[in-house]
């Protein structure tokens, strides 16, 4: 089965043949960054991320270029600089605007489970392949000069509106545009236009002497240029953008090239409402993904339920954000968390099972792909392959983080709490790579266990061993080599380390007797562990619902 996309120039659905198998090429318009980005700005960033994952398994990563701009160059960066920054030039405020803005929305799509692109470029650092672009239209004749301002006219492109699907005189009704006495047309946009005192400002291209700077639409037609070529295959972003900034980057970059497209395919993603309702500050309902993630409606949200209700709907359609749907989204993801907390996560090639991928080649169909994963749920009880594709199939949508890339980052922040050992000794070398192991599978319970929180004085940990009999084997050798290579501080290290591993053994066996109502059972393994000076705490998860047992040493 082929990847097939709805593809808006069209209006159906149709299989997708690259340009190029060896280089397929991928543009989404990215963030203007002037605020926080809100969930309706995180929806593009997450439904073109998941295509981003389709395009590398169905492609290879080496060859799949996706480009998500920044634009840093904007009135309402201008507008936003002066307001925050009053007393500072306005260069030096709309710099550090953009900066702690493009940071921010860095943070929150990472928490949200984003790849970064291939290439990430920035309006500034493109002005002159823009400027030339521009010296392209106003010699074809696509393009002219009046009062300082480039601005494209509309009637040298004969099927401007084609992506629209409107009629000239609804996108003069449409576009609000502004009817300046300059303009031959009123449907002409602007190129460039002259800099304020203070603003930012650029050499004008055209022969005008006045510095200026670019208008929105051309930026995206130079970026895309400049990294994908004349035309390339995916031009991606919000309904919203369909008309104009689509609209008139396809006349901007055609009227350059001359080509008969600027991309072959161009999907949008439906609208956003929050509780039924337009997202707008005067209504109280303007949530941003940093909201979300630091509390929202008197919960911290996290990446699996926050990624999973903006998948549960097809991207195409308009999608409710609403708390209900998040507490959906929050059980179900416990339910997985336990189902998969087990798996051998690496030996498990991640990539999508046949059920998630057919869902995902109908054009992204999202909500079938979680029918999907539900389907595997349900089987895994009786099949453990399916828990080991349920794993699989979190990790390729974002859902779940890579267990073997958590590993990898939480043995690197530990390394350096272990020594360097001792020069031109072979043992130690073999003996701190069986150190770092041990700590990989330590590492692993980060986020395997998601019922048993082990914490300690000195050490705070979380750990679940998937293989709860394992003894390590360096474990024989660690009275007799561990003190001549070892200081003191790190033999402690890893003797709590070791000890909360047994702890966490029998507080594992002890939720199973629970489980299993054995409570005779369950109640010795508490007394025991009294005994040993540990006291045990029963709680529930107020978002999965599951037992959660944590301990403390008595005091």
């Amino acid at each position: 089965m082929a990847l097939r996309l709805y593809n808006t120039l069209t209006r159906k659905k149709e299989p997708f043949q690259p340009l190029d198998a060896g280089n397929v090429r991928m543009y989404v318009c990215g963030p203007t960054v002037y605020d926080l980005a809100h969930i309706g700005n995180a929806r593009p960033v997450i439904v073109f991320d998941v295509l981003f994952r389709l395009l590398w398994h169905l492609y290879g990563p080496e060859h799949v270029t996706y480009v998500r701009n920044i634009t840093d160059v904007d009135d309402k960066i201008n507008a936003r600089a002066a307001v925050e920054y009053p007393d500072l030039p306005l260069n030096e405020a709309i710099r550090r605007v953009t900066e702690k803005t493009e940071k921010q929305f860095h943070e929150d799509v990472a928490a949200l489970g984003c790849l970064p692109p291939t290439v990430e470029p920035r309006a500034t650092e493109h002005i002159a392949a823009m400027t030339a672009m521009i010296d392209m239209l106003v010699k074809r004749g696509a393009a002219y000069v009046a009062e300082d301002h480039v601005l494209f006219h509309v009637a040298a492109m004969p099927d401007y509106g084609k992506l629209s699907g409107r009629s000239l005189d609804e996108m003069i009704a449409g576009a609000r545009v502004e009817v300046a006495p300059y303009k031959r047309d009123p449907m002409d946009f602007v190129l460039w236009k002259p800099s304020k005192p203070g603003e930012p400002a650029w050499p004008s291209p055209a022969g005008i002497t006045t510095p200026g700077r670019p208008g929105w639409h051309i930026e995206c037609s130079a970026m895309s240029w400049k990294h994908l070529g004349e035309t390339f295959d995916i031009q991606g972003g919000g309904i919203d953008l369909v008309f104009p900034h689509h609209e008139n980057e396809i006349a901007q970059s055609r009227s350059a090239f001359y080509t008969p497209v600027m991309a072959n395919y161009w999907l949008h993603n439906g609208f956003l409402q929050v509780e039924g309702e337009k997202m707008a500050k005067s209504l109280g309902n303007f949530v941003t993904v940093h909201d979300l993630l630091r509390g929202w409606r008197g919960h911290k949200w996290e990446r699996p339920e926050l990624r999973l209700l903006m998948l549960s709907t097809h991207y195409r359609q308009p999608l409710d954000w609403t708390l209900h749907g998040l507490l959906e989204a929050c059980r179900i993801i416990g339910e997985w968390k336990t189902i998969t907390a087990n798996v051998d996560h690496d030996s498990i090639e991640v990539r999508p099972s046949p059920g998630v991928k057919a869902s995902l080649l109908d054009d992204l169909n999202t909500p079938e792909a979680i029918t999907r994963l539900h389907d595997l749920s349900q089987a895994a009880p009786r099949k453990r392959a399916a828990a080991d594709e349920l794993y699989s199939d979190l990790v390729f949508l974002g859902l779940f983080a890579d267990r073997r890339l958590e590993s990898q980052r939480a043995v690197r922040e530990l390394l350096p709490l272990l020594p360097r050992g001792m020069d031109g000794s072979e043992y130690v070398v073999q003996f701190r790579r069986q150190v770092e192991n041990r700590l990989s599978v330590i590492a692993r319970g980060f986020e395997a266990s998601s019922n048993v929180l082990s914490t300690s004085s000195s050490v705070t940990l979380q750990i679940g061993l998937t293989k709860p009999d394992e003894k390590p084997a360096f474990l024989n050798d660690w009275a007799k080599y561990g003190p001549k290579f070892l200081s003191s501080t790190d033999m402690q290290l890893v003797d709590e380390v070791t000890g909360i591993e047994k702890l966490n053994q029998h507080i594992e066996r002890r939720l199973l007797a629970r489980k299993a109502k054995n409570f005779t059972e369950a109640d010795r393994i508490r007394d025991e562990l009294a005994v040993m000076g540990i006291e045990l705490k029963d709680s529930m998860d107020p978002k999965t619902g599951e037992l959660v047992t944590t301990w403390e040493v008595a005091r």
